[in-house]
């Protein structure tokens, strides 16, 4: 009798943690970011820069990988990734000896954040050079 009793406690237990697992599943979740990815090309000059924009529409991880510097790619140039606010681009992760396949990797921490990513001349360029890079964002 003592194990009937026993069996009688276990199954109103059993059946509570049954109905407590389904309204767990229920509850709102934070749904994935889609990672866009974007390319941005243009020439850089001698002692020149180029600033590109990139907004976001999650938070998360934001990569910019230099991808090519033409054919005859310089030693090395600037390579950066800052906020942006307004016009003014202020640097957070700078690189001054980016070379093709150089990364920059940080953080969104804000919805709709306001990105910069700027490839600039470190005094090496003789004469312009084409350049390309992407940004990985949510």
């Amino acid at each position: 009798m003592r194990g009937f009793a026993v069996f009688a406690l276990l199954v109103p237990v059993a059946a509570a943690a049954i109905g407590c697992g389904g309204l767990i599943s229920r509850l709102p979740t934070t749904p994935t970011p889609v990672i866009v990815t974007e390319t941005f090309t243009g020439t850089l000059t001698v002692n020149g820069a180029a600033t590109h924009n990139v907004f976001t529409s999650a938070t998360g991880a934001v990569t910019a990988t230099l991808t090519s510097l033409g054919e005859t790619a310089p030693a090395k140039v600037g390579f950066s990734m800052g906020t942006l606010a307004g016009a003014t681009c202020s640097a957070v992760l700078t690189n001054d000896n980016a070379v093709v396949t150089s990364v920059l990797t940080g953080t969104v921490s804000t919805l709709g954040g306001s990105l910069c990513v700027r490839v600039y001349d470190v005094g090496v360029l003789t004469e312009p050079v084409p350049y390309t890079f992407t940004v990985s964002h949510p």
